[in-house]
């Protein structure tokens, strides 16, 4: 194994742990379903893409909700919830690596912020639509939630959710990126992708 494979493997591992870390600090917004809770922890991955390409950032949002997984649990017995994360985390970053790396700049990371908080919230709406809450009801054994209070579920409280999680994820992404520019752009060099 060369050395820049190897220290990309290492730099993953560490932004998966980091992110594993952040992962455990959430919380609710007040007047959002109670089981949505806001986390930063899509940052690290940002990190990878930027640095290190796409391949890197999806290993940071697998090997963090595997992490997660192996220390929480799941009240499922599947991991219903950290497989909706991880795709969450993927609709969030591929649309940033996408628009920044063509222009490489503030401007090209806010863009692809604004591109991947809409590609996270009305992605994240039709998957828990379609798969996400039909396995909850499935494996919990609950009754399903269908009509009005499917549509408030996804429309007022879902979409909402990821739109508020992806303007947090935008503001601190942004700062993070204003002081370490040169970092990434020196760690661009000497991983190139």
């Amino acid at each position: 194994m060369n050395n820049k494979k190897l220290r990309k493997l290492i730099l993953v591992a560490i932004l998966g742990s980091i992110s594993t870390v952040l992962m455990q600090f959430n919380f609710p917004i007040p007047a959002m379903p109670g089981f949505l809770k806001i986390d930063f922890s899509e940052i690290p991955a940002v990190m990878a893409i930027m640095t290190m390409g796409p391949a890197a950032g999806i290993g940071v949002e697998l090997l963090k909700n595997i992490m997660h997984w192996f220390l929480q649990g799941s009240p499922t017995g599947v991991p219903v919830g950290e497989i909706a994360n991880f795709a969450t985390g993927v609709l969030f970053i591929m649309p940033i690596y996408w628009i920044f790396m063509k222009y490489r700049s503030a401007k090209g990371l806010a863009a692809g912020l604004i591109a991947g908080t809409v590609a996270m919230a009305v992605g994240m709406s039709a998957l828990n639509y379609l798969v996400f809450l039909p396995m909850y009801t499935y494996f919990l054994g609950m009754p399903a939630v269908t009509g009005d209070s499917l549509y408030q579920m996804i429309i007022l409280g879902i979409l909402p959710f990821n739109l508020v999680k992806g303007a947090m994820l935008l503001a601190i992404t942004l700062m993070l990126y204003r002081s370490m520019e040169k970092w990434i752009l020196q760690q661009q060099k000497k991983l190139s992708f």
